[in-house]
């Protein structure tokens, strides 16, 4: 099987890093023709397209550039589609679980059938693209929450909550990446349609988190914490946060199953601590 991933940012290239028969391209584009012209030149048998905008250093940048935050996250994926439609090539579009703002009203979290509240721009963006991706063949939408891994990088939820003085005290699903690889892999070998939520069972707080990172990682490490509402109220944050909880009854229906959350948040502190402790 022959991957092309789309987009060369954290999540693209550890996908890369992970299948040996991928290919990265970090070409613009700005048409359909450009993805066909990729699609000639690689050959693939799906695409991942990890390509998106993000804002930096936050999502509060995309509150000033709407425009380019609607091109990035809702026009491409379509241009992206539209090729892999005319080439019978499966698409797996990474989503955001973050299209939900608050707890649903079932326990176990908000599922892929329900529909999503999105309140800041880059939440709007990517769930126009959802709505639409959605309603094609052969394409594949995995959401993703908060994602955490074992390397450092500035968009690792560790590395973000440890460089902040203040940190909200919620609670949320997350992703971690070594379980997220795997189940993208097993989503494009079947080339599974619908949308998917690519979190690990259960829920954390960021003061779990926050906790294992000072048992494991830096004893000396502190924080205040402060309350979501006061996020925006201190000018911490221009809009509120989404915090919420998902499961994933679309996974499971397929057989795919991720380490419980705590378990793998742990694994994975445990892991990020030896490549820090290296570094001293």
């Amino acid at each position: 099987m022959k991957i092309l991933i789309i987009g060369n940012g954290w999540i693209g290239q550890r996908c890369k890093s992970a299948w040996s028969d991928a290919v990265i391209s970090d070409k613009r584009i700005m048409s359909v023709g450009d993805v066909l012209a990729l699609i000639n030149e690689h050959h693939p048998d799906a695409i991942l397209n990890a390509a998106g905008v993000v804002g930096r250093p936050n999502v509060d940048w995309c509150e000033d550039y709407q425009i380019e935050t609607i091109q990035g996250n809702t026009i491409l994926p379509i241009l992206i589609a539209e090729a892999c439609q005319q080439k019978n090539v499966y698409l797996l579009h990474i989503g955001t679980g973050c299209v939900y703002y608050g707890y649903s009203s079932d326990p176990k979290g908000w599922k892929e059938s329900d529909f999503a509240n999105p309140l800041a721009v880059y939440t709007k963006t990517k769930y126009a693209a959802d709505l639409t991706l959605s309603a094609l063949p052969n394409v594949g939408i995995g959401r993703i929450r908060m994602p955490t891994d074992y390397i450092p990088s500035p968009a690792n939820l560790i590395d973000k909550l440890i460089r902040y003085s203040k940190v909200a005290d919620v609670i949320n699903s997350v992703t971690v990446l070594e379980d997220m690889i795997e189940v993208f892999r097993e989503l494009l070998v079947r080339r599974a349609g619908g949308i998917f939520h690519v979190t690990n069972p259960g829920a954390i707080s960021h003061r779990e988190i926050i906790k294992m990172y000072e048992e494991l990682v830096d004893p000396a490490h502190h924080n205040e914490w402060i309350t979501e509402e006061e996020l925006v109220t201190s000018g911490l944050a221009k809009k509120k946060r989404s915090n919420n909880i998902l499961q994933s009854p679309n996974l499971e229906k397929l057989g795919i199953k991720m380490r419980p959350v705590h378990e793998a948040v742990r694994d994975t502190m445990e892991k990020y601590a030896k490549i820090k402790n290296s570094n001293i």
